[in-house]
């Protein structure tokens, strides 16, 4: 390795806090993590963290600047005979070098480079391990307004993105108010990748239409004649008009059912719509009124709720 000062970009009297300006700049551009096809950023990266290391241990800042180790840390041969802090060693005819207790931390510098509390870290070149890669970008959060039929039959969706950029979006079997729906990628860029957009559906109401599950309700107004007699009418659903038979005979109120004319399942297959009679009378029709004046029914439509 080259003079630590040098390879920091540092002056030889630079303080604490100008060698962990210099090295935080250049830990931030030469990072494995922005650099994995340079090798030699990643080699240069490994040079910074050994000065870096050195520099802001005192005393083996003292020792190189005395000439004492080199830049690896290693005895040069020269001054040396003394307070060295544990940093070298004689085991039987080898030499140990122990950087375990070499006092710099790398804590303050890795905190908060890729974007705080919780960011990346990386392993140091003497084998303490650091905590995760650094973070996404923010993900960013949408509101997307579906029109009840559309949410029904499951109509693509156009949406535009905080960057302008505009997806048609496939929603999702089952959508209903308040599903929420994740696309990667595509929220705001970070040290470790960009985050997501989270959109959330809010399904509008319909004027004749009401949802009741996956089945789709209506009231559907059909004429005293057509009740009466029965009569085959055009009924609206969520795909197109259909026609749907009205048996002789039919109250208000009675429901007949158009099978899988309703919301798509999240499983499978669909729900169906319930479309319930409703029976308007015309005002001020004089044939029928002058029919009613004579007709005598005794029945009592009430007597099942007891009065």
């Amino acid at each position: 390795m080259a003079d630590p000062y040098q390879a920091l970009g540092v002056a030889k009297g630079a303080s604490e806090k100008d060698i962990k300006s210099a090295y935080r700049k250049l830990a931030k551009e030469l990072h494995p993590d922005r650099n994995k096809d340079n090798p030699k950023a990643t080699e240069r990266f490994s040079d910074v963290t050994k000065a870096y290391d050195l520099l802001l241990d005192k005393d083996k800042r003292a020792q190189y600047d005395r000439g004492e180790i080199d830049a690896e840390g290693n005895p040069t041969g020269y001054g040396f005979g003394g307070g060295q802090s544990g940093a070298y060693s004689r085991s039987g005819g080898g030499q140990q070098f122990d950087f375990g207790n070499s006092g710099a931390d790398f804590g303050d510098i890795f905190d908060g480079l890729f974007g705080g509390g919780g960011g990346a870290r990386a392993s140091s070149p003497f084998g303490r391990q650091r905590s995760a890669p650094p973070p996404k970008g923010a993900n960013v959060s949408y509101r997307l307004k579906v029109e009840f039929i559309a949410a029904a039959t499951l109509e693509k969706q156009r949406i535009t993105l905080e960057d302008g950029k505009t997806i048609d979006l496939s929603l999702p079997k089952g959508v209903e108010e308040g599903t929420q729906m994740r696309l990667a990628g595509k929220g705001r860029q970070g040290p470790g990748g960009n985050g997501d957009a989270i959109i959330t559906i809010h399904v509008a109401s319909h004027p004749f239409y009401e949802r009741d599950g996956d089945n789709v309700k209506l009231e559907l107004p059909i004429s005293l004649k057509e009740a009466v007699e029965g009569a085959k009418v055009r009924v609206p659903t969520v795909d197109g008009p259909v026609m749907l038979s009205v048996p002789a005979g039919s109250n208000s109120g009675k429901t007949l059912r158009l099978k899988n004319k309703g919301f798509h399942k999240k499983t499978a297959g669909r729900g169906d719509q319930l479309v319930t009679l409703m029976i308007s009378l015309p005002t001020n029709d004089e044939k029928l009124t002058e029919f009613v004046k004579d007709w005598d029914n005794k029945e009592n439509p009430r007597a099942a709720l007891g009065v």
